[in-house]
């Protein structure tokens, strides 16, 4: 991935520099050079990495991939924790139901976009029909600089982000610990301490106690 704290045109430069045998960046009828940006495009549910793949087959099948420079889902570290409380490694994407492309926008881009099975549609304004009584197509937006850093920097942590199968209600088993046995209801879950409060009966009384995830397992 390029560095998040560079503009997009230094990435489109960046990525023209690295080739061997670099191709002519893209120009417009006046010879002057194309900046490549990035786009977000909306893509059915779970559908993320089927479109990338299928976009990057198709963009050197149309021969746009030299203004298709890039497709990604960003991703960010998780651990998802069992109801029998074991946990495995996975990644959460950052934005589900998208996937951002760095390209030069164009007719010949758009439509090889939004052509893809699975694509809904670029993010974008609206552009409206000079009537006003019909819709329009969406005029496809480029991300600013400070969004690409967000969403970049935001994929680029380290720290895993706990998922657990778990929600307020929940009736919940303590398997460890000095409340080992006790059954109780979940009252909140937070993931970003791996830590969970439930009601457990202590001496008849509905106690709020603080567990580790490790700590419990959930009862169907």
């Amino acid at each position: 991935m390029s560095d998040v704290d560079l503009t997009t045109e230094e990435f489109a430069a960046a990525d023209l520099a690295a080739d061997a045998e670099p191709a002519a960046p893209a120009a417009d009828s006046e010879g002057r050079a194309l900046i490549a940006r990035w786009y977000a495009v909306q893509v059915a549910s779970s559908c993320e990495k089927k479109v990338k793949a299928t976009l990057e087959q198709r963009a050197v099948t149309l021969g746009v991939d030299n203004r298709i420079l890039e497709i990604e889902i960003p991703q960010t570290p998780a651990v998802k924790l069992k109801k029998d409380g074991s946990r495995t490694s996975t990644e959460e994407k950052v934005f589900p139901g998208y996937v951002l492309v760095r390209m030069v926008l164009d007719e010949d881009t758009m439509m090889a976009v939004r052509s893809t099975p699975n694509v809904i549609n670029f993010v974008g304004a609206e552009d409206r029909r000079a009537t006003g009584k019909v819709r329009g197509h969406i005029k496809p937006r480029p991300l600013s600089r400070q969004e690409v850093d967000r969403i970049f920097k935001r994929a680029a942590e380290k720290k895993p982000v706990v998922k657990v199968d778990l929600a307020e209600g929940d009736q919940i088993l303590v398997t460890a610990g000095p409340f080992k046995d006790f059954q109780g209801e979940v009252i909140e879950v937070s993931g970003d301490r791996n830590k969970l409060k439930a009601l457990l009966s202590i001496f008849g009384r509905e106690t709020p106690v603080e567990l580790e995830f490790s700590q419990i397992s959930k009862q169907s």
